[in-house]
């Protein structure tokens, strides 16, 4: 048996923070799949169904973050799953927006949900990693995972959660390479508009020098290149004449 947590916090209150991004994955691969209603077990909402013939149950701790271990503990003893056979989603600081890693055991990363699994299973389940950013400094951090998604976000977000519903197989069949990819994939085809090929701006006369712009165009004067006049233009200028566009 095959059993696939999201992480989060339950109730409206919560449900669009970015510390709840495990549970909205968790909810897409619920949507997209053939699973039972969600009913609750084990202090979580629980549904169950197949993924690639196996047979999976779906989880959502209702113990609140910092106590998750408390329902994964509950469900992994009871169905005596072994600990290869359990992935849990939930949100990376440490990752940029739309970044997904994925891991075998490791440490809890500072994640008070992952810490208390740890504490309740053990270590050895797989992990995925869904990156959230990081504010830019530790004072900002509780702000930002505790905030809602800023609709900005919704370009990359919504894209990433379908494709976790729609691939889910690949996920449960072990071949995280290929789910890794396929999420790249997605989210890198729905960049915010003008994020790719930024380079230098070209040249154009808004750009150009003031002093360039000020010349006037057409042939050169006919500058004097001897004589006195010639011998001062060349001591102003070092010599050389003033050719460039």
């Amino acid at each position: 048996m095959l059993l696939i947590s999201g992480l989060g916090n339950p109730g409206p209150k919560y449900a669009k923070q970015r510390h709840n991004v495990g549970f909205m994955a968790v909810d897409e691969i619920h949507r997209h799949g053939d699973f039972s209603p969600w009913k609750p077990r084990f202090q979580a909402m629980c549904a169950e169904g197949k993924l690639g013939g196996v047979k999976t149950l779906l989880l959502k701790p209702n113990t609140f973050m910092n106590e998750s271990g408390r329902a994964l503990g509950e469900a992994v003893r009871f169905y005596k799953i072994d600990l290869s056979n359990v992935i849990v989603l939930y949100d990376e600081l440490d990752l940029a927006p739309a970044k997904v890693r994925i891991k075998i055991g490791g440490g809890a990363g500072g994640h008070n949900g992952i810490r208390s699994i740890d504490a309740h299973i053990g270590k050895e389940y797989k992990r995925v990693r869904i990156g959230i950013g990081h504010p830019g400094h530790k004072d900002r951090v509780t702000g930002h995972v505790l905030g809602d998604f800023a609709k900005s976000d919704h370009v990359w977000l919504e894209p990433l959660l379908d494709e976790f519903g729609r691939n889910a197989e690949v996920l449960a069949s072990g071949d995280d390479a290929g789910f890794m990819n396929k999420l790249a994939l997605r989210t890198q085809s729905n960049e915010p508009s003008g994020a790719k090929g930024q380079g230098a701006p070209k040249k154009n006369a808004k750009n150009k020098s003031h002093i360039r712009q000020a010349r006037p165009k057409g042939p050169k004067p006919n500058v004097p290149t001897s004589g006195p006049m010639g011998d001062m233009l060349k001591r102003l200028f070092g010599g050389k004449d003033d050719t460039s566009g």
